[in-house]
């Protein structure tokens, strides 16, 4: 963990001295008032991509890297496979190196640039998003999931279009992400959900509708797994590994609580937080779903980058002076999760062939 622990002093340090030199926006599209110091910025990308790119352990890593090395992705290989994005760029990717570390720092750099370059339009304080997104478990699950939060990146990156409502564009690329992981395809639907305004009777539903899953799972899981049983996810069916931590559920409730609190304060000072909540509800929904089933948390992986810009926002929601404590308590309490979750849980061991 040592690694992990100094990618996260880094990134945090960097990111905050990013907003605390940054400079004040007085026209253009952005949502926020102070746009982060670009140079910095770059260190904090760096950190992130060396320390995601260079590993050789974690999760699918090792699965991922055996396949790249074994394959040399024939059209027909890809082709099978379905996620036809990700068989193409690995196939690139194989004309240039036959090392997986090459697809392993490919994936890592896009994804991250991606995230961090929709963290510096929309969070109010960046440092928030980018702690937050190692200490919440994201990071580390872009290690594990790769393909999955590497189409998730993509999606994210159309959050201007979800705001607009520009939905030809963002379906396009809700498409191209899909091959690389067609769970992404869950987007569209969803769309329809969240172009409403937050905390309506729209969201009551929503919420009613998830605690209806969760008791009523059995019917629910038997009808969904009969859909996709002749499906590349079929095998899900068979994952038996029990459900997500409760402690996951409470993480992801508490911002939600505050906005709701806070909601018309939140519409003031940021005009498309009904997006981005309602967008973290829906992820908040598959995690409430995910304590019957832990495999319903991959879906969530989809809103929770949403959540990482909606706490950006929080701390200004409270007074002006409370909100220092407020930032302090928000800090240390991820902190606190991601040693019990990283640390007590996952027992998380960091390996390069690059690092001693």
């Amino acid at each position: 963990m040592t690694f992990l622990w100094l990618n996260l002093a880094i990134v945090f340090i960097l990111s905050f001295f990013a907003r605390y030199f940054g400079e004040p926006v007085l026209v253009g599209e952005t949502t926020v008032p102070i746009k982060p110091n670009k140079i910095l910025m770059t260190g904090v990308l760096a950190s992130l991509i060396i320390i995601s790119g260079l590993r050789s352990n974690i999760g699918d890593t090792f699965f991922y890297k055996h396949i790249y090395e074994i394959n040399d992705f024939s059209w027909e290989y890809i082709i099978s496979q379905k996620d036809i994005g990700f068989g193409i760029l690995q196939k690139l990717l194989k004309m240039i190196s036959n090392d997986p570390q090459i697809m392993i720092f490919t994936t890592a750099t896009i994804t991250n640039i991606l995230i961090i370059a929709v963290f510096f339009k929309y969070s109010r304080m960046i440092e928030l998003s980018v702690y937050v997104y190692i200490t919440g478990g994201l990071f580390l699950v872009s290690m594990n999931g790769i393909r999955q939060v590497l189409a998730a990146a993509i999606i994210f990156t159309a959050t201007k279009y979800l705001v607009n409502g520009n939905w030809i564009k963002y379906f396009f690329i809700i498409l191209f992400a899909s091959s690389f992981h067609q769970s992404a395809l869950i987007l569209i639907p969803i769309y329809f959900f969240v172009r409403y305004k937050a905390w309506s009777k729209a969201t009551v539903v929503l919420l009613a509708f998830s605690l209806l899953i969760v008791v009523g799972y059995h019917q629910f899981s038997s009808l969904l797994f009969a859909a996709i049983e002749d499906s590349q996810y079929g095998h899900y069916s068979n994952f038996n590994e029990g459900g997500a931590n409760i402690l996951r559920v409470v993480v992801e409730a508490v911002p939600l609580i505050i906005a709701y609190l806070g909601r018309e304060k939140l519409r003031t000072i940021f005009p498309s937080s009904d997006y981005i909540v309602n967008m973290s509800l829906v992820g908040f929904m598959f995690m409430i779903i995910s304590t019957q089933n832990w495999i319903f948390a991959r879906f969530g992986i989809y809103f929770s980058l949403y959540q990482l810009i909606l706490i950006s926002w929080i701390v200004k929601l409270f007074r002006q002076k409370d909100q220092r404590l407020i930032y302090y308590a928000l800090l240390i309490c991820y902190l606190i999760y991601y040693f019990i979750e990283s640390v007590i849980s996952l027992n998380i061991i960091y390996r390069s062939n690059y690092f001693g």
